[in-house]
């Protein structure tokens, strides 16, 4: 007896879920387009079972083990969407046309790509190898940088773009020269840094909210800098963290933020790098004779022979009290002072901005006078090594002071 031709549809549907499971997600839909078999085992099971093992056979760190960016676990996982998002994502970044992304998903593509990042499983220690699936899957997505410097047609894409951007790092293009003219340019000009924005990088009603586009020109400027002075081996500087690979939240078996006084990570010692341009050539660049509707000349920043000055303390911050906060009852606000060869002393809280980020502010100086004024966001997902970026200024705000960005990096935390 002859029997017919076989037909993949004969195997068991357990041996066609599993063929399923370890194919890509791309591949899984065709498929499914195929028969109303494959259909079903895709589409209407009564469960996401299918969803979850297919979304764990990916590159990805497994969400039940993640953090969201203030340390929270997450619950009520969607398998499916959740999925079917990313790959979307992962479709739209990799088309060389950016014909395929859709104008009203532009913004969804982004959020997809940040909550990859900001949803990433905790290390224990600060000294912990970095482990996250998700960065390692998103630094070869973005490495070359071409997505990430696509025109935004909206505030909010260019808001999200800019914070994804600022997470990110450097990228491939970030290097080139034209590109840091416009990010000095940015961070240099005395015309960003304003009452209207507590003079650091937060939108300029007054909101608090965080400017992205702020932070990542900061990001770029300071990292860029840095990476030029680690090849300078007289310098003792250490390898710049400015970049995603320490974006994970360091929370220790036994710490519940929820409890946690200083849930921030506040206490312990900081070093503050900061760096600044020539004062002449700073004034230079902000000609105050100008009108305010007509631009500065960065031709200073054009020439090549611009380099900014270094410098690095390190400053035991402790925690003297916190304040409720009612807009956040679980990240009450913490006020800290720190010291420096006892003369030098800091004062200042962290708290969370109204788009729930990370603020630290900090007032500085000898004895009773301060004279330096910061203002930073957390990089990274809470008590990353990722560190904390912003800009600095005076206490007077006189539009011929210094400005200059700044970073925080905590070397030894204090922990309970």
């Amino acid at each position: 007896m002859v029997s017919g031709p076989a037909c993949i549809t004969d195997l068991p549907l357990e041996v066609l879920e599993h063929i399923l499971v370890i194919s890509d997600p791309i591949d899984v839909a065709s498929v499914a387009q195929v028969c109303r078999l494959f259909r079903g085992l895709v589409y209407t099971a009564g469960d996401e079972h299918f969803w979850r093992a297919l979304y764990l056979a990916q590159s990805f760190d497994d969400p039940r083990e993640a953090v969201t960016y203030l340390g929270k676990r997450r619950t009520d996982i969607k398998w499916r969407e959740e999925l079917q998002r990313i790959i979307r994502a992962r479709t739209v970044v990799n088309d060389a046309s950016n014909t395929v992304c859709r104008p009203d998903e532009r913004c969804q593509v982004l959020r997809t790509l940040l909550d990859m990042v900001t949803n990433v499983p905790p290390i224990p220690f600060p000294e912990c190898e970095p482990t996250s699936r998700n960065v390692l899957w998103m630094q070869t997505l973005l490495q070359d940088g071409a997505f990430l410097d696509l025109e935004s047609h909206s505030h909010e894409e260019e808001q999200l773009r800019a914070r994804l951007h600022t997470w990110f790092g450097l990228t491939d293009r970030d290097a080139l020269a034209t590109k840091r003219v416009v990010s000095r340019a940015y961070v240099y000009s005395q015309r960003n840094y304003l009452s209207s924005n507590s003079f650091g990088p937060f939108m300029r009603d007054g909101s608090g909210v965080v400017n992205w586009v702020h932070m990542q020109k900061l990001a770029h400027v300071f990292a860029s800098a840095m990476v030029e002075r680690e090849e300078d081996e007289e310098l003792a500087f250490e390898s710049c963290s400015l970049s995603l690979t320490f974006c994970q939240a360091v929370i220790p078996p036994s710490l519940n933020l929820n409890r946690e006084t200083d849930w921030a990570g506040v206490e312990g010692l900081w070093r503050i790098s900061y760096c600044f341009m020539d004062h002449r050539e700073l004034l230079i660049y902000n000609d105050h004779n100008l009108p305010e509707d007509e631009p500065l000349d960065p031709t200073i920043f054009e020439e090549g022979e611009l380099q900014e000055t270094f410098c690095a303390v390190d400053i035991f911050f402790r925690v003297i009290n916190v304040e409720p906060d009612p807009d956040h009852p679980a990240r009450p606000k913490i006020n800290y002072i720190g010291e420096m060869d006892g003369n030098f002393s800091i004062v200042g809280y962290v708290k969370l901005t109204p788009d729930d980020q990370i603020r630290w502010h900090f007032v500085a100086g000898n004895g009773d006078q301060p004279v330096w004024w910061g203002e930073a966001i957390v990089m990274g997902n809470i008590r990353s090594q990722y560190g904390v970026l912003g800009a600095w200024s005076t206490t007077m705000h006189d539009p011929q002071d210094p400005i200059g960005p700044f970073w925080m990096q905590c070397q030894h935390p204090i922990e309970d």
